[in-house]
């Protein structure tokens, strides 16, 4: 089975977010960053993996966020959404799944084409493979790892609480559990612009 893997250099980018006219503006690319636990002797006598979501402070209320950001010109909406989860998350891995469009309000992107600021997300799945101790946001942006149910407790979108559940959690329950952790399998086809 073949990996994706995505490089992105470890310095913010600023830049133009590509957009559609009309009432379907596009809003990034986005990802689900998840990793593996081992549960202790409290899950019973059957070792089993417990998966965790990496989730990031908002920057303007409370709750939590998955890592997000604008689609650069010279670069896919998978890279953006690896680059985005290791500017805000400090963390790297590899796209597994594209989970699908999700669409939400922003008022940064009112305009004369979409007065009520509809945004369309890219959301991937994101098998973490390395967490930084450093990275570019960091001063302004803290992670936690935490378990599905704790994630949609968490979420300061219902559109994301919806991406986690109806996108991720059916994705990962249907491909992932039999697969190993080590090698959990292909990418999938991506989402056009």
């Amino acid at each position: 089975m073949e990996m994706k893997e995505i490089i992105v250099n470890s310095s913010a980018r600023a830049g133009l977010t590509e957009r559609d006219t009309g009432s379907d503006l596009f809003g990034g690319g986005w990802c689900i960053p998840f990793q593996y636990r081992k549960c202790d002797e409290s899950c019973g006598s059957k070792p089993k993996k417990i998966v965790e979501v990496l989730m990031i402070n908002s920057q303007s209320g409370p709750g939590l966020l998955f890592p997000k950001g604008g689609w650069e010109n010279d670069e896919t909406v998978e890279e953006a959404a690896v680059r985005e989860a290791l500017e805000e998350a400090g963390v790297r891995g590899d796209i597994m799944e594209f989970l699908g469009f999700y669409y939400f309000k922003s008022k940064s992107h009112q305009d004369e084409f979409s007065p009520e600021g509809l945004c369309k997300a890219a959301m991937f799945a994101m098998h973490v493979k390395e967490e930084l101790s450093s990275w570019p946001e960091q001063s302004t942006r803290h992670r936690r790892w935490l378990t599905i149910p704790e994630a949609v407790e968490q979420c300061r979108h219902p559109w994301m609480q919806e991406a986690l559940l109806e996108g991720f959690s059916k994705w990962h329950a249907n491909n992932m559990m039999s697969a190993q952790e080590d090698h959990p399998g292909p990418i999938s086809s991506t989402p056009a612009r």
